[in-house]
């Protein structure tokens, strides 16, 4: 009686490993887009610190990340279990966070000029190279920005991860959530240390004594294609803002997701896929557009009544 119990219960919890592992690959399919935008942010936010802090700089964030998670995880759980129904309306929010947040990167470029850029980043570097500025409150406030930014991230994949296990029992959502938790700290910051030490791997192949001049022209390699890395990751992740949060939309307003459903019925299996995707984009520019023009209006207004 007792092995039978013990074999049932062994069954049981593989059955639940079974159903956390499929539902936080899907999860972590929906979430790819933030993952994209997360990974190109955090780098950004770790730039302009000496070369021989950026890993402990990247280490300390990573942290915070982890505290931010502890933070979000539990108190996705109790939205779960107590307001279900607020899973939705928090998805919208931050599907059109996501939209506001790719559209105002992308009216910043034409905003402002590129000279500007050019200085604000010269400011960085003579920071950095200064005698007189206090280094250790430097990073710390790098630190406190890039958690921030983190934070901001991490609720909109916890958020988008509730939303797709919100039918299945609360020990496969918990799982789910924590396994993406760990999966999105240890793979971002994973790969946001290997990126901000790129260039330093191609400058020891360059400069290793005994190299090989094919090592040396790899190094050199790197080196010229780290920084196009960087700007290759941020407009996937502006590109991938737009896809998401158009498609929490689509999907969240019945009248949208119907359309588009009655629409591609009749298409090959190409267009099938393409006009929902291109759909999802326009949705998630024209939503940013119209978040982005209120709040600047509300800047405006509230600017001046103060």
């Amino acid at each position: 009686m007792a092995g039978s119990s013990l074999l049932a219960l062994i069954d049981d919890i593989a059955t639940l490993l079974d159903d956390v592992a499929s539902m936080t690959k899907v999860a972590a399919g929906k979430s790819a887009g933030v993952l994209g935008d997360d990974l190109a942010l955090n780098a950004e936010q770790v730039s302009g610190v000496r070369a021989d802090r950026e890993l402990p700089v990247v280490w300390a964030v990573a942290k915070g990340s982890l505290l931010n998670k502890m933070i979000l995880v539990p108190g996705a759980m109790a939205i779960s279990y107590f307001v279900p129904w607020l899973i939705v309306p928090l998805l919208m929010l931050g599907g059109l966070y996501l939209c506001f947040e790719g559209f105002e990167k992308v009216a910043h470029k034409f905003i402002h000029s590129r000279d500007e850029g050019d200085k604000h980043h010269a400011e960085l570097l003579s920071a950095v190279g200064s005698n007189e500025v206090n280094i250790v409150e430097f990073e710390k406030q790098k630190i406190k920005g890039a958690i921030r930014t983190d934070f901001i991230l991490s609720a909109e994949i916890i958020v988008l991860t509730l939303g797709t296990v919100a039918a299945e029992s609360l020990a496969v959502q918990l799982g789910v959530l924590l396994g993406i938790s760990l999966l999105v700290t240890v793979g971002v910051y994973g790969l946001v240390a290997g990126i901000v030490k790129l260039d330093d791997l191609g400058l020891y192949m360059v400069r290793k004594p005994d190299a090989a001049t094919m090592t040396r022209k790899v190094g050199r390699g790197i080196v010229m294609a780290a920084p196009k890395l960087m700007k290759v990751l941020s407009i996937v992740g502006t590109i991938a803002m737009f896809l998401v949060g158009g498609g929490i939309l689509v999907h969240g307003l019945p009248l949208l997701h119907h359309f588009v459903e009655h629409l591609i019925v009749d298409m090959d299996a190409l267009l099938h896929w393409l006009v929902p995707v291109l759909l999802d984009a326009l949705v998630g520019i024209v939503a940013g557009a119209v978040v982005l023009a209120i709040v600047e209006s509300g800047k405006k207004l509230f600017g001046r009544a103060h």
